[in-house]
């Protein structure tokens, strides 16, 4: 405990001093869509543009603005595909099939039989534009380092004078699941260069969102540094979102520093024990995110599902209604980044509802130094600050297998005399209170209030 506290201490110290240019990225939870729950590695341009319209349409009003194309844009997914085989098989002469969509400077481009706006090397510009037009902005998700393809074909590294990609691979450094990538040896001459020219030649799309891949477990601190300088050096702002978790804690002062956003977890799915998993990873991180720098809980299951892959069939959400209450009550008060991960066109009532509540998004994007009340017995509560506001935002959970009562003593909130509360799933005023207030819970249900204090 006393490591942890250490940690913390100096992951905000660092904020505070260190790293003050962030806020203006990111300053509240990113909110967005993203393509890889819903497609996998096969969402092509059409389905892009279908839920940015959606977006636009139905959800910028409350806040949400990203849109991103997630896991391996530049491998050929045929129309109707599956996510398919993300591996590369190596030939006799070393080259690699299926050969990944590249410029002569070893950057990825946008495969074009997903991309057709990309054709002729234009990359993203032409989609980021369609997302722009709109009112929203663009992502792409990328992998850690260099293509082998790259390394194999000796590309040179744009911005310097004979260096290849071979001299600046580390080709010890692998990802252990899928084979297009090496790591950058940042130590080499060109390393940095090499991701000056890939951050530059997302400036020139557009791009306002970079998840890098492969990158947090385990935690490559110097790539992390690298891909920040990167940002910083094209000149354009953009989110910097690292993945997958679990992201060590005793790297918060460093994720707090360099980066926007940082996985807490391992990819999230629609499973009640997952959930479960995501409160105590939520725990060891408490006291952490802020402007700037948000521990992520990674990205909302609810809507359909696995379209293409990547984990079981097309669905929609396992969760059942109450557990997808309880998905967006706790990523709402812990105030995680609210990446949207069913395919939008496709959204039903219920989840337009959970998408819409202006009252809960507010928990979200204005709450202030999120904390766990108590964890016991079946029941559990959170609860934040109100920005400008003694009024306090809590979260009651019963994450018990049976409907039960779950109660909030007011004096450990440091509330006194009556308090009114405010039920902001159901935008109703409930009455005035003195010491507690509880509320009959469905098993793995939860509710979200607003208190307020008379005195």
């Amino acid at each position: 405990m006393k490591f942890r506290s250490i940690v913390l201490l100096i992951a905000c110290i660092t904020f505070c001093f260190g790293a003050s240019a962030q806020v203006k990225i990111a300053a509240t939870p990113p909110m967005g869509w993203n393509s890889y729950n819903c497609f996998g590695s096969a969402v092509h341009e059409d389905e892009v543009k279908a839920n940015t319209d959606y977006m636009a349409d139905k959800l910028k009003v409350f806040g949400w603005e990203y849109i991103v194309v997630d896991f391996l844009w530049s491998y050929d997914n045929p129309p109707g595909s599956n996510i398919g085989n993300p591996f590369q098989m190596r030939l006799g002469d070393g080259s690699y099939v299926p050969w990944l969509t590249m410029d002569k400077w070893g950057r990825l481009l946008p495969q074009p039989n997903k991309f057709p706006s990309a054709l002729d090397g234009k990359g993203f510009k032409s989609l980021s534009d369609y997302v722009h037009s709109k009112g929203l902005k663009f992502g792409i998700h990328v992998m850690r380092g260099i293509p082998r393809q790259a390394v194999w074909s000796k590309t040179p590294v744009k911005g310097t004078n004979g260096i290849t990609a071979d001299m600046v691979a580390d080709t010890n450094s692998k990802c252990p699941w899928m084979n297009h990538m090496y790591g950058l040896d940042m130590k080499k001459p060109g390393a940095q260069e090499y991701l000056n020219s890939i951050l530059e030649l997302y400036a020139g799309w557009g791009v306002d969102f970079i998840k890098v891949d492969d990158l947090s477990r385990p935690y490559s601190n110097a790539e992390v540094e690298g891909y920040k300088k990167a940002i910083d050096n094209c000149g354009r702002p953009m989110v910097l979102s690292l993945s997958p978790g679990e992201t060590p804690v005793a790297q918060a002062a460093h994720a707090t520093q360099y980066a926007n956003m940082w996985r807490m977890a391992d990819d999230f799915w629609d499973n009640w024990k997952e959930i479960l998993h995501m409160f105590d990873y939520a725990k060891s991180w408490e006291g952490v995110g802020g402007p700037g720098h948000w521990p992520d809980a990674d990205m909302i299951q609810i809507g359909k599902l696995s379209k293409r892959g990547p984990v079981g069939n097309e669905r929609y959400s396992r969760f059942t209604e109450d557990e997808q209450y309880t998905h967006m009550t706790f990523w709402s008060i812990y105030r995680s980044p609210l990446m949207l991960g069913g395919n939008m066109p496709e959204n039903r009532d219920l989840e337009l509802k959970l998408f819409t509540n202006a009252e809960v998004l507010s928990a979200n994007q204005q709450g202030e130094n999120p904390k766990q009340l108590y964890k016991k017995d079946g029941a559990m509560v959170w609860y934040s600050h109100v920005q400008g506001s003694k009024d306090l935002y809590v979260a009651l959970f019963n994450i018990s297998d049976a409907n039960k009562s779950v109660a909030v003593d007011f004096a450990a909130l440091g509330l006194k005399g009556k308090v009114k509360v405010r039920d902001l799933w159901k935008k109703q005023d409930l009455g005035q209170f003195r010491k507690t207030y509880q509320q009959g819970i469905n098993l793995h249900g939860a509710a979200l209030l607003r208190l307020s204090s008379t005195n």
